[in-house]
């Protein structure tokens, strides 16, 4: 029991030091750390607005981090969320540009189908590289964000940027207002809240499952724990890393649909830098995957958490007017000290399972031995 609940302390620990640390940091720069955490948790949490602002910041996060799990017990390291949202977002707007005029019930899914085909495509084929070609995936992810990054500013600069800029020479590198009917629906309740929200936690549902729940997920499963008892079952470890990849680029991907189609422009649009219109979700949702233990349905709450971070952090620098780097400082402290924590839950771990066999040895050891027949039987 002890176990089981130091994982979560630890996490806890590691958000508490960040804090300290920040609030050292606040007293550097001549603010009130009390001021500033009141502003950034009033910014989070503070009424129904600053709710529903958390959970739309978080659902980005929770798909990507939902499909990060996904490769993480596969044995793989998907460091390209990235260009996998920003691929899908591509595929899925190129569909509404050929048919903006179909209705909204069947041009929303199919946005959504898309998007997941183009970040399925794009990391089934780090999946390859890995599998076939014997390329890390690191190396492979990253070179792969950087080339869709490029893809998506010369598609803005030229074939998809809008006839309006074009006309009146300003240029802007974004595609026209895309078709109303693809617009992700509001939810009840007067927020901003969409229906990414309700697919993201559904799509996070969807891995636990295929996780743990199907024969398919055993075999990602097996194939991350033990690739060489795996082959010896006559499973396709190769062909399982690359179905990891592709698992988690379609979630990345339908991360992007929600970022466009859920968007206040409902367009897409790059600002020619890194992370383009995503955000950094994509590696933000790598964190909170971390951060929910590599689960999928604990990586919803955690995703929320680090949302309500980023909106809080926002309203900190209005509160109490420090710059712009140091809530990028938080944010980072945040990540060096959940990503740091993981080696303590691991080694919290390897202690508990060790005691337990040494309590079952202990127990086994201390029960009585069966007596012997042959000095019970009569003369």
């Amino acid at each position: 029991m002890l176990a089981r609940l130091a994982g979560p302390g630890v996490l806890i620990g590691s958000v508490l030091a960040a804090a300290l640390i920040g609030a050292v940091m606040l007293l550097i720069l001549g603010a009130n750390p009390l001021t500033g955490y009141a502003a950034l948790v009033d910014g989070a949490f503070g009424g129904t607005k600053n709710l529903a602002n958390s959970a739309l910041k978080a659902m980005p996060l929770l798909l990507v981090g939902a499909g990060i799990t996904v490769a993480f017990r596969t044995g793989v390291i998907n460091i390209g969320g990235e260009g996998q949202i920003i691929v899908g977002a591509i595929f899925s707007t190129l569909l509404v540009l050929a048919v903006p005029d179909i209705p909204r019930f069947l041009l929303v899914p199919l946005a959504f189908l898309f998007g997941a085909l183009g970040g399925a495509v794009w990391g089934g084929m780090a999946g390859a590289l890995k599998s076939y070609a014997g390329v890390n995936e690191i190396l492979s992810t990253i070179m792969l964000n950087i080339i869709a990054v490029q893809i998506l500013n010369l598609l803005l600069r030229g074939p998809l940027m809008d006839p309006g800029e074009i006309e009146r020479g300003s240029r802007i590198p974004h595609t026209e207002r895309l078709s109303g009917n693809a617009d992700l629906p509001i939810l009840p309740g007067g927020t901003r809240l969409h229906l990414g929200v309700v697919v993201a936690v559904l799509m996070a549902v969807a891995c636990y499952v295929l996780l743990f729940r199907t024969t398919q997920g055993l075999r990602l499963r097996a194939s991350g724990h033990n690739p060489f008892a795996s082959l010896y079952a006559g499973m396709s470890v190769k062909r399982n890393v690359v179905l990891a990849f592709m698992y988690s680029g379609a979630m990345c991907g339908m991360a992007g649909v929600t970022l466009v189609f859920g968007s206040e422009g409902h367009r897409l649009a790059t600002d020619g830098g890194a992370t383009t219109f995503t955000g950094a979700a994509g590696f933000n949702g790598i964190v909170a995957a971390l951060f929910g233990g590599l689960h999928p349905l604990w990586t919803i709450p955690a995703s929320f958490l680090f949302g309500a971070l980023l909106v809080g952090a926002n309203a900190m620098q209005r509160a109490v007017q420090v710059p712009a780097a140091l809530i990028l400082a938080l944010n980072g402290l945040v990540v060096v000290f959940v990503v740091g924590s993981m080696q303590a839950r691991a080694r919290l771990g390897r202690t508990a399972a060790r005691l337990r066999a040494e309590a079952r040895e202990s127990s086994a050891g201390t029960e009585a031995p069966d007596p012997d027949p042959a000095e019970e039987a009569p003369p």
